[in-house]
């Protein structure tokens, strides 16, 4: 055979090798649904700027992110496998884990509790006895009151030093908002927000963690079957989820500007943007940390022996604070 014919005999044959790689398809990447904890505020940044940043895409997720209508309605959809993960208030999760929903952590985020008693800042109620003789908006059963006897215990207040005045979620906003309450309880970077977009005023928040309350809040979780059948896809996705926090912390308006961009009625952009810097504060180590969903022992602990006493957690959580959470998915 000459020179020439072999020469040609190997393009054909690499052309052909090449057109069936072409016609060869990927591995197609796992179809993952986040619900959230609730409607969209600042707090949800980081997903949504991991997802335009490609970091889910990078680890072969491709990412589906969902509104949530609370951390136990996220924590339900979880336990029925109709979402893949769940971004959800813990303690919530620990209260639907210690009856049988079969859920775990596999990171926590906010570290401390955003947890707070606001009202308008030019009102000067700044500390806990500037409290005495107001009036503190509430909603009965909600997770801010639950842990509500225990900022009192820590700071000293009786009830009977304030009043009370009690709604729904909106109700109790709408109360400090229309003037018939000075304070509500809450968290800053959402229902301070709301009270900043409603009314073009500032709160100052009055935080429970300031004051000896350690409890964690926001974290994933997902299914436990997933440990055991798809442990890959739980490490591969929280690195995706580090690198989307701690991109987001040095980029917080590219965040914000992310998670308007996929869903342009989220809020208004100087307040959500305000509403995820005040976010990042809860974050370990304020939000320095590389390592933002890894939580201690120690932490955990603390926050199941509150829950116990305060937040309508069984005592039989108490014997196994580690059931509720797992650190071996985090990247090193």
């Amino acid at each position: 055979m000459s020179r020439f014919k072999l020469i040609g005999t190997c393009c054909v044959i690499l052309a052909a090798l090449t057109g069936l790689a072409a016609a060869t398809p990927a591995a197609a990447a796992d179809k993952v649904v986040l619900m959230l904890n609730w409607y969209l505020y600042g707090e949800h940044a980081p997903f949504f700027y991991g997802l335009e940043k490609g970091y889910y895409a990078a680890e072969g997720i491709d990412l589906e992110i969902q509104e949530g209508r609370g951390s136990g309605t996220t924590t339900q959809a979880v336990a029925a496998k109709t979402a893949s993960f769940g971004y959800v208030d813990l303690p919530t999760m620990m209260r639907a884990a210690v009856k049988g929903a079969p859920v775990i952590a596999t990171g926590v985020l906010l570290q401390k509790t955003p947890m707070s008693v606001m009202g308008f800042a030019d009102r000067n109620i700044r500390k806990p006895e500037d409290i005495k003789g107001k009036i503190v908006a509430t909603t009965p059963g909600g997770s801010n009151e639950q842990i509500w006897p225990l900022f009192l215990k820590k700071t000293g207040l009786k009830e009977s030093d304030f009043r009370t005045v009690s709604g729904d979620a909106q109700t109790k906003l709408n109360a400090v908002i229309n003037g018939q309450a000075d304070l509500v309880l809450g968290y800053p970077m959402d229902q301070g927000m709301k009270i900043l977009d409603a009314t073009g005023k500032r709160v100052y928040a009055i935080k429970f963690a300031d004051y000896g309350i350690n409890l964690v809040s926001s974290g994933i979780i997902t299914h436990k079957d997933v440990l055991k059948d798809n442990p890959d896809l739980i490490r591969r996705f929280m690195t995706a989820n580090t690198k989307a926090v701690v991109g987001a912390v040095k980029d917080p308006q590219g965040a914000v500007d992310a998670m308007l961009k996929a869903n342009p009625k989220a809020g208004k952009r100087d307040t959500l943007l305000e509403g995820f810097e005040q976010t990042t504060q809860f974050y370990a180590d304020g939000g320095k940390s590389p390592h933002p969903f890894q939580i201690n022992d120690q932490t955990m602990t603390d926050t199941v022996s509150n829950m116990v006493e305060y937040g309508g957690l069984e005592a039989v959580a108490k014997k196994d604070p580690k059931a509720y959470y797992i650190n071996d998915f985090l990247p090193k």
